[in-house]
Formats: C-alpha cells, sequence, structure tokens
C-alpha cells in the first residue's frame, strides 16, 4: 500500500489510484520486491532487480539505463516506474531530496494532478483517471509505448476490490 497518509492524499482513492499503478506496472506484485515495489528497478534483458538506497534515484549517480530489447532502454524505478529525467524535474519542483517511498508518492501524485486526474478519482470515475494519466504509465491501456500492458477490465476490476 502507498505510504503516503491520508492527510497528505487528500482521499482514500487516491491512495487507491496509486496502488493501481503499482499493480498495472506490477512493481508492488513481482516476487523480487522487499518494499513494496518501491525498490525495483525496470525489467530488461537481464531479468529483474532491486534497489536498497533511497537517497536518490537509482540512476542518478551514473548508472547506464536498463537495456529492455534491442530497441528499448530505461531507467524507470521505483513503485511508479518513475524514469531520472522526470524525477531530477520533479525533485527540484517538489523540494524532494531523495527517492524514499514518500517522495515516489509525491512524485506520482504530481503526475496525476498535472494530468487533470484527481477530480476525476475523488469522483469515482476510474476509468477516465486511468486514461488521462496513460500517457505516464505504459502499463495503463491507451498510450502508443507498444510495451503490452494492462487491459482496463483488469484495471477495473482490481479497483473493485481494492475498495
Amino acid at each position: 500500500m502507498a505510504v503516503i497518509t491520508l492527510d497528505k492524499a487528500g482521499d482514500i482513492r487516491v491512495i487507491k489510484f496509486l496502488d493501481l499503478i503499482a499493480f498495472s506496472e506490477g512493481t508492488s506484485t513481482i516476487a523480487d520486491t522487499k518494499n513494496d515495489g518501491y525498490d525495483v528497478i525496470v525489467t530488461g534483458i537481464h531479468g529483474i532487480e532491486v534497489f536498497t538506497d533511497y537517497s536518490t534515484h537509482p540512476f542518478a549517480k551514473g548508472r547506464p539505463p536498463v537495456v529492455i530489447n534491442a530497441h528499448l532502454s530505461s531507467t524507470a524505478s521505483g513503485r511508479y516506474q518513475e524514469l531520472l529525467k522526470n524525477y531530477i524535474f520533479y525533485s527540484k519542483e517538489l523540494h524532494i531530496s531523495n527517492f524514499s517511498p514518500l517522495s515516489q508518492d509525491l512524485i506520482a501524485m504530481q503526475h496525476i494532478k498535472e494530468r487533470g486526474a484527481i477530480s476525476h478519482i475523488h469522483l469515482n470515475e476510474i476509468q477516465t483517471a486511468i486514461s488521462l494519466c496513460s500517457t505516464i504509465w505504459a502499463s495503463f491501456p491507451g498510450n502508443n509505448y507498444l510495451q503490452g500492458g494492462k487491459a482496463m477490465s483488469t484495471l477495473m476490476a482490481y479497483w473493485n476490490n481494492s475498495l
């Protein structure tokens, strides 16, 4: 479950939506995680990896991107598979000094707000919120990342079971 408090999230549905993202990205359900997905590095050709140092994004100290396939590499890390470039921007924007679970929650919430999805989450219009956020998370249906992803029916079943 997301670590952000109800007070900071503003609505239990926002917390549940963060959990939905982690489920969709597969980070919270992967067997290797020791911290509900907050420690997962994008899966590449060499398999699953986790990290334990939350002082900064795992790729911030010069680690090369993970090779996904011959045409794709990534720096996606953490519960919401945050890219290094986004972490650098949002850590300044949100005054975040680390890549802790709370920092990851705050960055993901900022993405949701910027996509205009937060009000839809408050209104329980989850399919709309998912669609609005599909340009951020490749596992959400409705994007053109060509990385597979979950079906809307799967995400809605998860959502309905989580309430």
